[in-house]
Parts: structure tokens; sequence; C-alpha cells
């Protein structure tokens, strides 16, 4: 930083030691710069109807006008608050040139009433969303999150929201997921193979519909009452088995669309799981040694989970409300439910 004298008449700086200025011959003395700065005064007390901080000098209203070369009137320094004499272009505090406004902050947005005038914004479509669907890999993993923060969001083997190309058991548009009034609900779109929602204890169970234990998918269906032997128009009655009453039976579907076991109900309720039930399963490694059961009760039909350790799961044949933690299964994809 060079150090000298500013001169009084026309404002030149010069440098030390020089008697007179360089630009206008006027006599220059460090007597004469002390004399015209006055010791550093206290700014005016701040009044409520004062502009805020930071204004330039020319924003305040006198009653006399001011000229840009002289000042009619001891100022305060915009910059440090020092007062200026009357005639003096610069502070002789810090130096500032009269006139220039002092360095102000970034605007600040007024804060409502009440409030501290901080809004949260959503940063992206994932923090829009109502729900999310996670996909569950082997031994029970997360795998990857859908977000669901659209309409619609259907799912498929092609043509898609979510799609999963490689899975062959899934339609091209298999199910889609949707909003009513703020609520999720799943709709099956015509799928060849159907969508299963996981049961919470026990639920309905529609005549003819499908449900699912560990890998084993089963068939429930209603049977007529016996109304005793008929015999052909020449009066002969068919001997055959007698046939034991029931009131449904349970019918194994094998890929392809074969049926596998079929078991009468000899009685109300009918087991299913590994071992020591009704229909056993033994050589299936998803199924618990108890895990469902199929009860009558009159002419309806109910589907209890025995708390298996994978779930029992019923196919929908309508649009379906879901749940925060509800695990739904469409083709070969296990995918659960959060709701945010």
């Amino acid at each position: 930083m060079d150090l000298g004298l500013v001169c009084d008449g026309c404002g030149a700086f010069n440098e030390l030691g020089i008697g007179s200025c360089g630009s206008c011959s006027a006599s220059l003395s460090l007597d004469s710069v002390d004399a015209a700065v006055p010791a550093p005064l206290e700014p005016p007390p701040f009044e409520e109807s004062t502009q805020a901080y930071g204004a330039g000098l020319d924003d305040y209203e006198d009653d006399e006008p001011t000229d840009s070369s002289t000042m009619s009137a001891a100022q305060s320094c915009a910059t440090c608050g020092a007062m200026i004499a009357s005639g003096n272009r610069f502070c002789g505090a810090c130096g500032t040139p009269i006139g220039m406004p002092a360095p102000s902050a970034a605007p600040r947005a007024a804060a409502p009433s009440g409030g501290t005038g901080k809004k949260t914004l959503f940063f992206s479509s994932i923090q829009a969303a109502k729900a999310k669907l996670v996909l569950i890999k082997g031994e029970g993993h997360d795998g990857e999150s859908y977000s669901l923060a659209g309409d619609d969001h259907r799912i498929g083997r092609s043509d898609a929201d979510i799609i999963f190309e490689e899975d062959e058991f899934l339609s091209p548009t298999h199910a889609n997921f949707f909003y009513v009034e703020g609520n999720l609900y799943v709709q099956d779109e015509g799928s060849t193979n159907g969508v299963y929602l996981r049961i919470r204890d026990t639920c309905p169970l529609e005549n003819e519909n499908f449900f699912l234990v560990g890998e084993q998918v089963i068939q429930v269906r209603a049977l007529p009452a016996d109304t005793g032997l008929t015999a052909t128009e020449d009066g002969t009655y068919l001997y055959a088995s007698p046939r034991r009453p029931a009131k449904f039976e349970l019918i194994q579907v094998l890929h392809g669309g074969g049926q596998g076991i079929k078991h009468p109900a000899l009685n109300d309720v009918v087991s299913l799981g590994r071992e020591e039930n009704d229909i056993n399963f033994p050589d299936d490694p998803f199924i618990s040694g108890h895990h469902a059961q199929v009860t009558s009760q009159g002419t309806a039909l109910t589907l209890t989970d025995l708390g298996s350790k994978n779930g029992t799961f019923v196919r929908i044949t309508k649009e379906t409300p879901l749940s925060h933690g509800d695990y739904v299964f469409m083709g070969q994809q296990l995918l659960r439910v959060e709701i945010v």
C-alpha cells in the first residue's frame, strides 16, 4: 500500500515529502490534514423510518440539496460510520470517497408473519411419490425400488412403465398400480397368469379362484350337492365307487395348465403344507410344515395363512386397495408396497 497525501483542493494523490500538490499547486502539509479530519463520532441512532442499512447517500432526503463536490454538513461514512468533516471528499478513518454506497448484503426474502420464511421444496419426482414398490430378491433381500409418482404405473414384460423383459411368465402389460383419492390400488390388466396379493391372516375365497402356497398354484372349486344315482334310459344304474359328500375340492395346477393333485374336502377344513396335512408337498422348499388351510362355512369359503414363512397369496379378481407392507406377486416377481 502506497503512503501519501490527498490534496484538499483537487483530491489528487501526492507522495510524502512534497510541499505542494502536483495537480493544482495547493500547499500540502500533515497539519492541514489532521485539522480537516476530526475524531470519529458515533453514528446516529437507528430509527424505524430510516431506510435499511446499505443504502447510498443519495437515498436520503435532506432539507438542502447537496453537490457532488462539496458537502454542506458533516456526513457519516457509508463504510465505517465515521463522521466526515464538511468539505472533505474522503473519509479520514478508512479513505472511502464520499458518495460511495456501502457494500450491500445479498437480498433476502421476507419471512411471512408467524413463520421462519423457510419453504421445503420437492427436489425430484421421487419426493412427490406417495408410494413405491421394492423388488424382493433371493433370501428376502431388497432389490431395486420403483417410485409411483404418476397416475398409472403399469408392469409387464414389454408394453409397460416398469419392465421385466426376461420374465416369460409376465404378460406384455400385466398389472397396473394407480391412485384413487390418494389411496394405492392394483389391478390385473387381463394377464395370463394373474396378480397375487399376500393375505393377512384370513380372507374370503371365491369359487374357482386360485391361491399360492410355496411354489404350488391351487384352484378351489365348489361341488354341487349329491343328488343320488341316476339311471340310464333303460333303467340301469351305473355301478361305481360310492361318492363321499364334499362341499368343495382343491386342484393343483401344473405347468402348461394340466391338473395334478385333486382333493375333495371331506371335512369343513382342508390343510396344506409340507407334512402331516390333508394335502402335503414334501419336495417344495418354499412351503412351511403347516402352511395354510381352506375352511367351508355354509356356502362361504375362507383362506387362512397358518403363520408360514413365505406367506399365502390369493389371486385378485378386481381392483384391490393396497396398504403399507403388502406383498404382490406376478410372473416371477415379488414386490413389497411401501407407502411414503
